[in-house]
C-alpha cells in the first residue's frame, strides 16, 4: 500500500553538485532517489523543501517520497543509511498525510554561515567555513541588516537573472554574532530566492570590511539589480538548518 513519508536529511555537500538531480552529476536528491528506488523496486520522486546550491549543506533537509514497502520507517530509515554514501545521513523516516509536500507546506526555513577570520586556518572544519583575510565589523553588519528584514523586492540578491516570478521575499530575522573567531550569520525566512543567503552575506560583508556604508543596502534593495549587491559569498560556509511547517 502506498504511504506518503517525511523525511529528515543531513548531508555534508562539499562533493556534491548540489540538490537537484542533474543527469551524469552527483547530488542529494539523485542519490536519494536511487537507494529508494532499489527499496521500492519502482522509481521514485524525492520532493525537497528547497534546492540547495552545489557545496552547500544541510543540518536538516525535509523531503517526502511516496513508497509501497512492507518496512517500518526506522527500516527504511537503516535501509537508506546502509547504503547512501557517508556524507548523506537519513536522520527521521516519519508516515505522514497523503497532501503533505515538503516545498509547498514548508512555513518558514533557517540558515547559518560561517566565516573564519583566525589567526591559524581552522583544519577540521575548513569545508564548513568560509576563510577571511580581514576582520569584519560586526556591528555595522547588524545596522546593515536592519535594513534587509522585513518583507522586500529581493531581486538584487536573486542569482537568476531570468527569474520570471516575484521576487518579493519576507526575512524576518538577520542575526550576526561573534564566537572567537567565527563571525556567523543566521536567517530566517519564509523562503529564499536562488543564491540570496549567499548574496546576502557577500552584500554585509563588504559592509563589515569598509567597503561600503550600512545605509548602502537601503540603496542596493530599491535598484533591484543584481550588479549593485555584493559579491555571491562561497557555498562552504553555508547551512540549511531547520524548516518549519
Amino acid at each position: 500500500m502506498q504511504q506518503n513519508y517525511k523525511l529528515t536529511i543531513a548531508y555534508d555537500g562539499t562533493r556534491f553538485f548540489g540538490w537537484e538531480r542533474q543527469p551524469g552529476r552527483e547530488t542529494i536528491q539523485g542519490k536519494l532517489e536511487s537507494v529508494l528506488t532499489q527499496l521500492n523496486g519502482a522509481p521514485v520522486d524525492v520532493i525537497g523543501a528547497g534546492r540547495t546550491d552545489a557545496g552547500v549543506h544541510a543540518r536538516a533537509m525535509t523531503a517526502n517520497v511516496v513508497l509501497d514497502v512492507e518496512q517500518s520507517p526506522e527500516e527504511i530509515r537503516d535501509y537508506m543509511n546502509r547504503y547512501l554514501p557517508d556524507a548523506i545521513a537519513v536522520r527521521e523516516v516519519k508516515p505522514c498525510a497523503d497532501r503533505f509536500h515538503a516545498r509547498y507546506k514548508a512555513l518558514g526555513k533557517t540558515y547559518r554561515y560561517t566565516c573564519f577570520d583566525g589567526p591559524v586556518k581552522p583544519v577540521f572544519d575548513r569545508k564548513y567555513v568560509t576563510l577571511l583575510n580581514y576582520t569584519p565589523d560586526v556591528e555595522r553588519m547588524r545596522q546593515a541588516a536592519a535594513y534587509l528584514v522585513g518583507e522586500h523586492d529581493f531581486r538584487s540578491f536573486c542569482g537568476n537573472p531570468r527569474m520570471k516570478k516575484s521576487t518579493v521575499r519576507l526575512v524576518d530575522s538577520i542575526q550576526i554574532e561573534r564566537r572567537r573567531d567565527r563571525v556567523i550569520f543566521t536567517f530566517h525566512g519564509t523562503g529564499f530566492l536562488q543564491n540570496m543567503v549567499r548574496i546576502l552575506v557577500g552584500t554585509l560583508l563588504e559592509v563589515g570590511r569598509g567597503y561600503w556604508e550600512p545605509e548602502y543596502v537601503q540603496e542596493i534593495l530599491e535598484a533591484r539589480d543584481r550588479k549593485q549587491a555584493g559579491p555571491t559569498a562561497p557555498p562552504e560556509g553555508l547551512c540549511l538548518m531547520k524548516v518549519d511547517y
